[in-house]
């Protein structure tokens, strides 16, 4: 009988996003590394997308984890027993989001903005959600209602009734927010459009009518919080507050954990008529919240409001080449628009050979992500410039 190898059972057994997924089998991480089986070395240069923001396997995380593990692991259904790992995190992020002080911790992304619709709608006992064209909030029912392409959501029609997209930077359609509408998702720098960043006058906009029309402005930093973009969430140097923002990613330091965190005055409306308004069984789980925690602290170690502009001053500086037409985004969240789609591809598949993992984005296919763990050094980025302008010559 013939055994079949590893890569053949991934295909017959885990199910697929893709026909063609690139396929790494990859047997160890370390910092910013990633190791296949054939002991070959890949930089790291998206964070397993922006999920590994401290790095692979951080020592202070591990140790985290592993002083969990000698404790506790699931307990009970979320938001039965006090836990400690869960209660220290919590304290941890109110203080990072003042005025925002109830956490309700879930699994994934998706599930934050799925319990962040809920409560938009159960707070203000409106239907009416509006998004942005272009916009990726999730996979699931809910979040994937809040998308735009009818490549991705006509398949799996009927969705959520009474949810709209808007233009980005479009002033005239925020008229179209009115006292019917329950809320907006909002991301600060729109991560699948291609690193985009917002003009903040008009996230200003966008706050200032939800207050005039009792609609909820929430936030989705998935992708942008916990440093990413130098200050600690991407809303923070805007001067205001969001109603509700949702978190993921980052946020684990590799543990799968995201949250969405709004007032108590708002969030206590999950706990009747219904209770069990929103419901988790695996929901801030004590070992993803240990690592949470620690992750925060490596973050705030870092300092990653003056290290990460450092850092990214390196890549815009070093990344000159006649295939980039621009760098957008901001902090360790950007894109080199590279013109077209078979370019980007070609770029990728050369970076691979060379020792560099990049990306592309769902809805500019003509970018090339780069968004590496806040912890590499400037000697690594400075090593994967070189790597990526080989990639690019290679490309023409």
């Amino acid at each position: 009988m013939t055994m079949l190898t590893q890569r053949q059972l991934f295909l017959n057994h885990v199910a697929q996003t893709s026909p063609a997924p690139m396929g790494l089998e990859i047997v160890r991480a370390e910092g910013i590394y990633l190791y296949d089986i054939f002991g070959k070395s890949y930089m790291d240069m998206i964070s397993g997308i922006a999920v590994s923001s401290v790095g692979h396997r951080h020592p202070h995380v591990l140790k985290a984890i592993h002083q969990q593990l000698d404790h506790y692991m699931h307990l009970m259904v979320y938001g039965e027993y006090v836990q400690s790992p869960q209660v220290k995190l919590a304290t941890k992020l109110a203080s990072l989001l003042p005025g925002l002080d109830a956490v309700y911790f879930v699994n994934s992304g998706a599930e934050a903005v799925d319990g962040a619709l809920k409560l938009a709608r159960r707070v203000t006992g409106r239907k009416k959600i509006f998004s942005f064209k272009n916009a990726y909030h999730g996979s699931s029912t809910g979040a994937l209602s809040l998308m735009s392409d009818p490549y991705f959501t006509d398949p799996f029609k009927p969705l959520l009734p009474e949810v709209y997209h808007l233009n980005n930077n479009d002033w005239h359609s925020l008229e179209l927010i009115d006292e019917s509408t329950a809320g907006i998702f909002v991301e600060i720098i729109r991560g699948e459009a291609g690193a985009e960043v917002v003009d903040p006058e008009f996230l200003r906009a966008i706050r200032n009518r939800c207050t005039e029309t009792g609609a909820l402005f929430i936030a989705d930093e998935i992708q942008t919080g916990f440093g990413r973009t130098g200050s600690f969430f991407a809303f923070t140097p805007l001067s205001f507050v969001p109603d509700i923002i949702v978190l993921a990613k980052g946020m684990g330091g590799g543990m799968p954990i995201a949250a969405f965190v709004a007032a108590q005055s708002l969030m206590q409306t999950l706990t009747h008529d219904p209770i069990l308004g929103h419901i988790t069984t695996f929901g801030g789980h004590p070992v993803s919240c240990a690592a949470s925690l620690a992750t925060i602290e490596v973050i705030e170690e870092l300092n990653s409001e003056v290290k990460v502009p450092q850092l990214e001053a390196i890549i815009r500086s070093r990344l000159k080449h006649p295939l980039i037409k621009s760098i957008s985004g901001k902090g360790l969240l950007l894109a080199l628009d590279l013109g077209d789609e078979i370019t980007t591809q070609k770029v990728i598949a050369n970076c691979l050979k060379n020792g560099i993992i990049t990306d592309w984005f769902l809805f500019a296919p003509h970018k090339l992500r780069l968004a590496p763990p806040l912890t590499i050094t400037e000697e690594e980025l400075n090593n994967a410039c070189d790597k990526i302008l080989m990639s690019l010559e290679q490309s023409l």
